[in-house]
């Protein structure tokens, strides 16, 4: 078998997170899509199409995978994935070339046959892939696409589950256990604990409300408490950690204080106390100390979040926020309920909760919003924080960066006129309440 799995139109509707990865690079449950479908299908070869601004990373990142190749399409029949679909990866369909999975009136999947495989273009792909299905039976493909960066989260505890499932299936029943005692409340069978991982006297795991999966050489500090669903990932460390359910880490996060029902897609540090619920948050960011969200508004309506600098309705009650790469924070951030904050942001508070929309390459600056004064320190900075975990900041990761930098461009002069357009509004507002006195 050979797989391609694919970015369609909406993966524009998962900004500010998806902007420097493919949306099948996102992190729910215990895997990223691609991860999962690999692992469930297990092809022959596979291959990606993604937005042309990512072709070059991923080529690096991924050696092994055939990248917007249109010669590799045309050379067999090859099984077509949409990268926002999630699914049981236990109950695998059966995907039959005159047929096309539908779900929520979009394309989940399709076999591709190698005389169609010269029609699909990178501009073109979602109308493309319209025409051939109109050539197949349509069927109804079970699970959810991901459409909305909360969605992300809204999914995770449930995808948990059945990736623990999943994985659990997996297993040859011969693989080594962790040895040493746990403190486990609830089914022993539903926590699983890599036998490289470090846990320390004084942690509990409740898996009561469902599984845990502790990936290898975790380390879990005295005091931490662990409620189910819910997975770590490999060399993630949680310090006294208060983690409540549906969360999931990716690699070598620094974890504290309370969260709940959030995502860390890996690589990120949030080591010190304050709170964290119901977001997402992208890789190489730095919560500063203290640095807080809210989830639920006051009067418990529902709430939207601006994506690309447009209020979006959610219909959800439970909301918090949404953090792409190499995002920082400074001591005590306050992040309202349904905040979206763009790729490299710079937050220094003021005292007081920080604006729900900041675009990629800005930062706020004593109260202010402002486009970041030059790319270069920022640039310097994510070169320190990815060698301080051992990996390289490449010159094809910088070239991402700066592209990113320009296709976000229009968004970050939308936000500041409407910030200078509310300053004048405030400012004749006062010079008339003072005449007036």
């Amino acid at each position: 078998m050979r797989l391609a799995i694919f970015e369609s139109e909406l993966a524009a509707g998962l900004e500010p997170v998806a902007w420097v990865r493919p949306v099948f690079e996102l992190l729910t449950g215990h895997f990223t899509p691609r991860e999962r479908w690999l692992k469930a299908l297990q092809p022959d070869e596979w291959g990606v199409l993604v937005r042309p601004h990512l072709v070059d990373t991923y080529r690096e990142a991924a050696p092994d995978a055939y990248v917007n190749d249109p010669r590799w399409l045309a050379g067999e029949p090859t099984l077509l994935i949409n990268g926002q679909w999630l699914c049981d990866p236990s109950a695998i369909p059966e995907f039959n070339a005159d047929y096309v999975g539908i779900i929520d009136g979009e394309i989940a999947w399709i076999v591709c046959d190698p005389l169609e495989a010269g029609l699909l273009s990178d501009h073109r792909l979602d109308d493309t892939l319209a025409s051939l299905a109109q050539s197949r039976k349509r069927v109804a493909a079970a699970g959810q696409l991901i459409r909305r960066p909360w969605d992300l989260v809204g999914f995770n505890d449930s995808q948990i589950r059945l990736d623990h499932t999943f994985r659990q299936q997996l297993s040859t029943g011969d693989s080594p256990k962790y040895s040493a005692p746990l403190t486990i409340i609830g089914p022993a069978g539903d926590v699983h604990v890599d036998p490289t991982a470090k846990i320390d006297p004084f942690v509990v795991f409740d898996a009561t409300g469902g599984p845990i999966y502790i990936e290898r050489d975790a380390v879990i500090q005295a005091f931490t408490r662990i409620e189910g669903p819910c997975y770590v990932g490999p060399g993630t460390q949680l310090f006294r950690t208060n983690l409540r359910a549906g969360s999931s880490f990716g690699p070598m996060c620094r974890v504290g204080g309370e969260i709940e029902n959030s995502v860390l897609q890996g690589f990120s540090n949030k080591y010190h106390d304050g709170f964290l619920g119901h977001s997402y948050v992208g890789s190489w960011v730095n919560l500063g100390a203290i640095t807080t969200n809210s989830d639920l508004k006051n009067d418990y309506s529902a709430v939207s979040v601006p994506i690309g600098g447009t209020s979006i309705a959610t219909g959800e009650k439970k909301i918090g926020c949404f953090l792409a790469d190499h995002v920082k924070t400074g001591l005590g951030s306050l992040f309202n309920t349904g905040t979206a904050v763009g790729v490299m942001s710079m937050i220094l508070p003021a005292g007081e909760l920080l604006p729900k929309h900041i675009p990629s390459f800005s930062r706020i600056w004593h109260g202010e919003l402002q486009e970041l004064p030059s790319l270069e320190p920022s640039l310097e900075t994510a070169a320190i924080a990815m060698g301080r975990r051992g990996q390289n900041f490449t010159i094809t990761q910088e070239r991402l960066l700066r592209s990113v930098w320009h296709l976000t461009k229009d968004e970050r002069q939308k936000a500041f006129s409407r910030q200078a357009g509310v300053s004048t509004t405030l400012a004749t507002t006062n010079l008339s309440t003072t005449l007036g006195r």
